[in-house]
């Protein structure tokens, strides 16, 4: 079952599955009771382009602070809840657009039946997470160990739960730190579940690691056409793992819009800061709503060529540099010009 075949899920405002386009979430890394901070960090994802937001709920107070959380920002709320049934029921008494719970560690069948029950009274769908460093013990003996198999099966038991007490509004979840189980869980899983799948590398690292990992193991789930949100988890600022999220869709041709910035590695030629030069670029353009390749090239020798395919670009030389459209020179300016100089011709861009 690939991602336009699959059950549509409405989510507060936002819909996935069923051939949707693949949406970015984040997790908020706040007390989730400090509402104050919890919605200023929102506000934040919301603007690196945040299409679903994940907070914890691990106490009553925190459960209590999303109806005051969601009532400041724009984007669906999701409530995360482990080992306390009556934490997910707040949560959606509070106004949770989704909840996620692992059946597995809420309690007995009849707490996760009252669970459902209070989300099948609100409409609030439930995402069913497993995760493989909660695998259950007699799935870990089956299979010899964590296994794709037995995150498939142990996803597929709780859906079944769920499903027995009346409620289909769900989407599920499967992840683990080891990349390529991770991969062929979720090709196993598409073949046999009806529901969107939220996909990621759960504990995948810090920004180095964790979007080494994450690029591929996110590459090789969409590009199937397997997946239908999803979330880059790193060990650092949230606004990282949108960013990585949206640069991973945009790479697989599943995201358009928005600036693409590249760049050369840099060379003996390479006369200016082009390292500094290429990160000014990058958060420069991030607010600007234009779809275009910007390359930044760190020599005028190359610069011109390298830059062909792009629609814009600048090149550096010794105290100064190009600025390239289409291949084309079309001036030469200072060093220190050089990223207004970009900026202005972005600003005005006209075809």
């Amino acid at each position: 079952m690939l991602r336009d075949g699959t059950k549509k899920i409405r989510i507060g405002d936002v819909v996935i599955g069923g051939g949707n386009p693949v949406v970015i979430q984040s997790m908020t890394n706040t007390r989730t009771e400090d509402v104050a901070a919890t919605v200023a960090q929102i506000r934040k994802l919301e603007a690196a382009g945040c299409e679903i937001i994940r907070c914890a709920v691990p106490t009553m107070e925190a459960a209590e602070a999303l109806s005051r959380i969601k009532k400041q920002i724009h984007i669906p709320l999701v409530a995360d809840i482990h080992f306390d049934y009556r934490l997910a029921i707040a949560a959606v008494e509070n106004g949770a657009d989704k909840i996620r719970i692992n059946p597995g560690n809420i309690g007995d069948a009849g707490r996760v039946r009252m669970v459902v029950e209070k989300a099948k009274e609100y409409g609030v769908p439930i995402r069913v997470g497993v995760n493989s460093g909660s695998l259950e013990k007699e799935l870990v003996e089956k299979y010899g160990g964590v296994t794709a198999e037995g995150l498939v099966e142990s996803a597929l038991d709780k859906v079944g739960l769920i499903e027995t007490f009346g409620y289909d509004k769900l989407v599920v979840s499967i992840k683990s730190s080891d990349v390529m189980m991770c991969v062929k869980a979720h090709e196993e899983l598409a073949k046999v579940c009806p529901y969107p799948l939220h996909v990621g590398i759960t504990e995948a690292g810090t920004i180095l690691a964790g979007n080494i990992k994450s690029s591929i193991g996110l590459g090789l789930i969409l590009s199937q056409g397997i997946g239908d949100t999803i979330r880059v988890s790193l060990t650092g600022d949230p606004a990282e793992e949108v960013k990585s999220a949206k640069l991973i869709l945009k790479t697989l041709g599943l995201r358009k819009g928005g600036i693409e910035v590249v760049s050369c590695p840099t060379c003996g030629r390479t006369k200016i800061d082009l390292i500094g030069l290429a990160n000014q670029v990058e958060d420069m353009v991030a607010d600007i709503p234009l779809n275009l390749k910007v390359a930044v090239m760190g020599c005028v020798v190359n610069g011109p060529g390298e830059a062909k395919e792009a629609d814009i670009g600048i090149a550096g030389g010794i105290g100064e540099g190009l600025l390239i459209r289409k291949g084309e020179v079309v001036k030469k300016v200072k060093e220190e010009e050089l990223l207004e100089t970009l900026r202005q011709e972005l600003l005005n861009w006209n075809e």
